[in-house]
């Protein structure tokens, strides 16, 4: 087994979810400047979580479905400018057909 492959340098640090409100002190190697003081009076090393299990759905039972780009709206729009771009073409196409059959029947 190899030596010296875990690290050693654990301190107490407070993790926080901001967006839950929920906090806890636990044993820690993860690096940060920002310091907390903790309900027993002590300040500790603060490192920010986005998100914990106060808030991930997992663990709270509430199912978000988060659309923050528009992936639904955009589809939407995509398919009707290509269904108005086929439109458009087949109108073209038939112009270009009834414009021919216009000049052979002058032609003639």
């Amino acid at each position: 087994m190899k030596t010296n492959l875990h690290p050693t340098d654990y301190r107490p640090v407070v993790f926080s979810d901001d967006v839950a409100g929920f906090a806890f002190l636990t044993q820690s190697t993860a690096q940060t400047n920002d310091t907390i003081k903790w309900e027993d009076g002590n300040d500790y090393p603060l490192v920010k979580v986005h998100i914990s299990s106060a808030s991930h759905p997992f663990f709270t039972g509430e199912e978000k479905i988060i659309d923050t780009e528009g992936r639904v709206d955009r589809f939407k729009a995509k398919f009707a400018a290509a269904e108005a771009r086929k439109v458009a073409l087949a109108s073209k196409a038939k112009k270009a057909n009834a414009a021919k059959a216009k000049k052979a029947n002058a032609d003639q």
